[in-house]
């Protein structure tokens, strides 16, 4: 499964969460979407999923793929309260000891939701015909990566995701591992 966060928006360039807020990319995120044209080419994708936000599929779009298919799964962990604010900013205005991948958001999803989420996900890239674009978001394609290799949601703080970059998971020997991340 070959997984891509969406390219540079205005928020995700300040550390804004954005979930549920239909941000476009920014122009260096258009241009970072155009670049993985070249490097996705090289592989016949069985199937090419989006998140239904514009900024994936607008950078699913940009990098050759026009019209993937949209899959609800994929959306970013709704945040809730703590749309549109920086991790700062909920720390000094709600609670200082907050993490996502620990506390979830007030009025939007727990880590339980999340996880069961990107479990469908995992689930349906193992059962497909071949390899598995799908384009989407930071929080939930480090979600992606830590239930594609069995481990609790809160491990996705250790896997750190820049936008418009390429991280591919798979198997070896029947075991699932992550093959590149943040490329």
């Amino acid at each position: 499964m070959w997984v891509v966060r969406h390219g540079a928006t205005e928020w995700s360039k300040n550390g804004r969460h954005t979930s549920t807020t239909d941000l476009p990319l920014l122009p260096e995120g258009e241009d970072g979407a155009r670049a993985l044209r070249q490097r996705l080419a090289e592989v016949e994708f069985a199937e090419v999923w989006a998140s239904p936000r514009q900024r994936a599929r607008t950078t699913a779009a940009l990098a050759g793929f026009g019209e993937p298919e949209v899959v609800d799964d994929l959306q970013e962990w709704d945040y809730g309260d703590y749309e549109g604010l920086t991790r700062a900013q909920v720390h000094e205005e709600h609670d200082p000891t907050w993490a996502v991948w620990t506390h979830g958001c007030p009025g939007g999803e727990s880590p339980r939701d999340v996880a069961a989420r990107l479990d469908r996900v995992v689930e349906r890239a193992r059962a497909a015909r071949g390899p598995v674009l799908a384009f989407a978001h930071g929080h939930s394609l480090r979600v992606l990566a830590v239930r594609w290799l069995d481990l609790p949601v809160a491990e996705g703080r250790h896997f750190h995701l820049d936008t418009t970059t390429v991280s591919i998971l798979g198997t070896d020997r029947g075991l699932r591992e992550v093959r590149r991340w943040n490329a």
